[in-house]
Parts: C-alpha cells; sequence; structure tokens
C-alpha cells in the first residue's frame, strides 16, 4: 500500500511538472518522451512515469505512437483560434447572466481594486500580468457559480498561457486591459447586459488579434530549440 501511494504521489509530481513545461512550450515540437529519460530525472521507476505519460496523453498533452512511446502535443494554430472562439462564448454568456443577477458580488469590489491599482502603478512582470488577467476571468466564473464553465475556461487558459505572456510583452497592453476589465465589471454593476458583452468582446479579441503573430514567436523558439 505504501509502495502504492509513493507510486500516486510520484507520478502526481511528474504530470505536473511535464504539464507545465508543455503549456510553457518547453519542448520543441513533436518532442519525443522516453520513460528511461524520465525516469533518470525523476529518479523513479518506470510505473509513475507510464501513469504520468498515460495520463498527460488522456487530456491531449501528449500523443502515443504506436511501439515509439509519445510526443508531445500542442495545439494547431488553427486550435488556438478555435480556443479563443470558445472563450468568448463562454465569457460572453458569463458576464451576461452576472449582469442580469439583482443581487451584489462581492468578487467584483476585490477586481476593481486590482485593476484599478494596476493601471495607476508600475507594470509587473509578464508572468505576473498573465496570471492576474486569468484569475479575473476565472474568478467570474466562479461568481457565476457554474462549475462546469469554469472547468471548461480553465482548460483553455491553460493553453493559451504562453499566449496570453506574450501578449502582455506589447506596449500598453496592460493599460488596454485594465480599462477592458474595469468597463465589465462597471457594466455589471449597473445591469448593463450589453456593455458587459461588448466589453469583454473587445478585451478577448484583442488578445486573439495578436495571436498569429504570438504563434510564429513561438514556433521560431521551438524550432530553434529543436536544431540547437
Amino acid at each position: 500500500m505504501k509502495e502504492r501511494n509513493h507510486s500516486s504521489r510520484s507520478s502526481t509530481s511528474i504530470i505536473s511538472t511535464l504539464k507545465n513545461r508543455i503549456i510553457l512550450w518547453k519542448y520543441p515540437l513533436e518532442y519525443r518522451l522516453t520513460e528511461e529519460e524520465l525516469c533518470k530525472e525523476f529518479g523513479v521507476s518506470r510505473s509513475p512515469v507510464r501513469e504520468a505519460l498515460r495520463e498527460l496523453a488522456t487530456h491531449g498533452f501528449l500523443k502515443q505512437l504506436p511501439r515509439h512511446g509519445y510526443v508531445i502535443k500542442q495545439l494547431s494554430p488553427q486550435q488556438l483560434l478555435e480556443a479563443y472562439d470558445v472563450r468568448m462564448a463562454l465569457e460572453l454568456f458569463m458576464v451576461e447572466q452576472l449582469a442580469q443577477r439583482g443581487e451584489t458580488i462581492k468578487e467584483i469590489e476585490d477586481l476593481k481594486k486590482t485593476w484599478t491599482d494596476l493601471l495607476n502603478s508600475p507594470t509587473p512582470h509578464i508572468e505576473e500580468l498573465a496570471e492576474l488577467d486569468t484569475k479575473f476571468h476565472e474568478t467570474l466564473a466562479q461568481a457565476l457559480g457554474n462549475s462546469t464553465l469554469l472547468d471548461q475556461l480553465r482548460a483553455i487558459n491553460e493553453r493559451l498561457l504562453i499566449f496570453r505572456m506574450s501578449d502582455f510583452g506589447r506596449p500598453e497592453r496592460t493599460h488596454i486591459t485594465c480599462r477592458h476589465h474595469l468597463k465589465i465589471l462597471a457594466c455589471i454593476e449597473v445591469k448593463d447586459m450589453a456593455g458587459a458583452c461588448k466589453a469583454m468582446r473587445e478585451n478577448i479579441e484583442d488578445g486573439r488579434n495578436s495571436v498569429s503573430l504570438t504563434i510564429k514567436e513561438v514556433l521560431a523558439k521551438t524550432y530553434f530549440m529543436k536544431h540547437s
């Protein structure tokens, strides 16, 4: 039993580490992960490594090749744009529903303070901005109380993290996002469904419009990793 629990904990740690690397495009495209290399890296037996690889493949982070193990599976440019489309549909529904409500949403005050402070303060690191941006959208989903929507949004946000980070490297992107977010919150507070949806659409479209360039940058980075 102890050995099984240890194997499970080891597998969880391996999954977390590999998933984070894949999300941040730390591997070249189609990079092959071997059990032998992972066992050496993590200092474990083959059992937790195999469990981790199977789990990551099940959730679309790896592709299993017959008799050849697993390779990294990234979303294609078309799939990334489709992810933004799905995110748009989810979040427009979300703010529309929140704006319809009659009760006060306590999370809004905290979000207003965070993004007002960001608007008037020195710009934080890109990683922190991407995390705060993700938290903004997921906090609204939590306020709605729709766990299925929140799970779907989180899954999409995982895959879009590297592009969010790149997006915040653009000049003025932080101020633009602050204004979008504060506008969304203001519209929700006064039950302005149309205004909330318009502001959310502008916010997501602004990020989506930079995806094509960001994809080229990320692909170039992974190409040089593969050939260095």
